[in-house]
């Protein structure tokens, strides 16, 4: 994997970009931090990885990142968008110490489902399994029906967008997050006051359910922001920074 250091010493934070993007996203976060930004397999300048890998498949490839990089920890991770995906799923290891996660797409709104395709591409995908449309006329059609980043990925990438959209659909982040704040994590969410990408109202509902764990929980809403890390993100993504170094989870500068 390719990336960029910042700092000197150990570094204690590792942060993560979001679809489509890549580790200069965090190039107004992490300066004056000990940290590394990567470019995720499939992003910038890493290849893609070798299948549709899930996210729980990004965290086992990362975990060689933490074994190089970070020792024994302990380890901060930094999460956008996609990156908050694979961060919930890595902090499954015990050196991550707390989660700051921008733009989480981790939960969908109280009664709202993940909208199906339409039909006339449900129809034409299984026809297609069938061999009675063309893979030229299917590619027509998931340009015409699919969102701009699916559009824009390689067929691999395009399956890896749809596993991580289902595991968001199905929930399947959410006892993730709890294991890691049952065993003492902190985490701290940021969201643009205007995502229209991430919902935080699902994490809000789920936290209100776990009155047990939204101690450990800190939300940070963003006025006027929206779901890519802007200069007024990437302050409060500062900010939650310092406030777990003065918490003392950070490692050694």
């Amino acid at each position: 994997m390719w990336g960029e250091r910042y700092g000197a010493g150990r570094p204690w934070a590792l942060a993560l970009h979001g679809w489509g993007r890549d580790h200069h996203d965090f190039a107004g976060v992490l300066g004056g931090t000990s940290a590394i930004a990567l470019d995720l397999p499939g992003f910038g300048v890493t290849p893609e990885p070798p299948g549709p890998w899930s996210s729980s498949e990004y965290a086992r490839a990362l975990a060689a990142v933490l074994d190089e990089c970070f020792g024994e920890g302990p380890v901060v991770l930094v999460g956008h968008s996609f990156g908050a995906r694979v961060a919930v799923r890595l902090s499954e290891d015990p050196r991550v110490a707390a989660l700051v996660l921008a733009g989480a797409p981790l939960a969908l709104p109280p009664g709202r489902r993940e909208r199906r395709p339409a039909l006339v591409y449900r129809a034409a995908r299984a026809l297609s399994s069938a061999g009675l449309v063309s893979k030229g006329r299917m590619e027509a059609l998931r340009h015409r029906y699919g969102s701009e980043d699916y559009r824009a990925a390689s067929p691999t990438m395009r399956a890896v967008l749809v596993k991580a959209v289902a595991e968001t659909a199905s929930g399947a982040y959410i006892p993730a997050l709890a294991a890691f704040l049952e065993r003492g994590g902190a985490l701290e969410l940021v969201f643009g006051e205007l995502d229209q990408a991430a919902s935080l109202e699902g994490l809000r509902a789920w936290l209100a359910q776990r009155a047990d764990l939204a101690g450990r929980a800190r939300t940070t809403v963003v006025p006027g922001a929206g779901h890519l890390i802007s200069p007024s993100v990437a302050e409060a993504v500062r900010e939650a920074l310092c406030r777990l170094g003065g918490a003392g989870v950070r490692g050694p500068s």
